[in-house]
């Protein structure tokens, strides 16, 4: 028994499936670092032939083939584009942290601690420090919000007996001039960067200068696991140092990131759609008993709330424990 009516819906998914995947083609081409004259040829004549092929040429098999053989070509060349540690890069991202790591003794190289005047304005500091794995005993989680309530920029913060603390910002690696675009993080346009840095950094930045709205929870972690995931970071700040790799807004960003680095050592690492939606990462863990459950979760993230506390610290030593004073789950250190 046939179905028209089915054929022709199922025909027509098909078209706006193949449609799809012409247009990340083509944007694929738009954005990638070949010379502009060449982005622009090839994307035109990859984005006509594909109209051409998948409207009026659409019942034809060759047509048909002929789209399947551009885009695989396009897939191929882009899945091998490289990535790079040597380009022009903005100041505040052009040295790369690395770490030594003996027995229980962390060297880590280049924390970034830059002294900012604006938000764009300011003069790039680094350090060396050196962490003892066995005094480590706190993960904190930054949740920061920089426009839509559904998207946050988290990092993770490893806080050491004593009060000290490093973290560990997940971002775009820009270079001088370069603005950072939604559309074209879905591309390979920017490279990762793990920007291992001082809290009166990455954190004050956010809170006082671009003005995001910032949030810290303080993650229950075992010290077993605040260890692993702690290396397992160290482990990829090297690799990055020797073998760069592409950010991606989908699969490779500040929050899927943290996943790839906890799943290993984490029991309940199963998917959620708060991953990815990750603006409501906080309440996610809330309902999984991963931050502090003794205040309703509404109570929980307005004392989670930072940036009255962070613009008032200032530029403190003590930056790090007055935005922890009072928060749920903290211990002042």
């Amino acid at each position: 028994m046939e179905f028209p009516e089915m054929k022709r819906a199922g025909r027509l998914i098909l078209r706006c499936g193949l449609m799809l995947m012409a247009a990340w083609a083509t944007l694929a081409i738009v954005y990638s670092g070949l010379p502009v004259a060449w982005r622009a040829v090839l994307a035109g004549l990859f984005g006509l032939g594909s109209l051409a092929a998948l409207t009026v040429g659409f019942r034809h098999r060759l047509a048909r083939l002929g789209f399947a053989a551009a885009f695989a070509a396009v897939l191929v060349w882009w899945l091998n584009v490289p990535a790079s540690n040597d380009r022009p890069w903005q100041p505040d991202l052009a040295v790369l942290s690395w770490a030594e790591i003996a027995g229980s003794r962390v060297t880590i190289h280049n924390i970034r601690n830059c002294d900012y005047r604006t938000e764009t304005d300011f003069t790039v500091r680094s350090y060396d420090k050196t962490f003892d794995l066995d005094q480590l005993d706190a993960v904190d989680l930054f949740l920061v919000h920089w426009g839509s309530p559904a998207i946050a920029h988290t990092m993770l913060s490893f806080g050491f007996k004593g009060g000290e603390h490093v973290v560990f910002s997940i971002e775009t690696r820009k270079v001088v001039g370069e603005a950072y675009s939604t559309l074209k993080g879905f591309f390979r346009v920017y490279e990762l960067i793990y920007v291992v840095a001082d809290e009166r950094d990455v954190v004050r930045l956010r809170t006082n200068y671009r003005k995001e709205e910032v949030y810290l929870y303080r993650l229950k972690a075992a010290p077993l696991l605040a260890r692993e995931v702690f290396l397992h970071y160290l482990g990829e700040v090297n690799r990055l140092a020797r073998h760069p790799e592409w950010y991606n807004a989908l699969t490779a960003n500040c929050t899927t990131s943290i996943r790839k680095n906890t799943a290993p050592y984490n029991p309940d690492a199963r998917f959620d759609w708060r991953l990815i939606v990750n603006g409501y990462l906080d309440e996610m863990l809330y309902e999984r008993g991963e931050v502090d459950r003794t205040l309703p979760f509404a109570e929980l993230k307005q004392r989670s709330f930072i940036n009255p506390a962070a613009q008032a610290a200032g530029q403190d030593p003590d930056f790090s424990r007055l935005i922890r004073a009072g928060r749920p789950g903290m211990e002042t250190k």
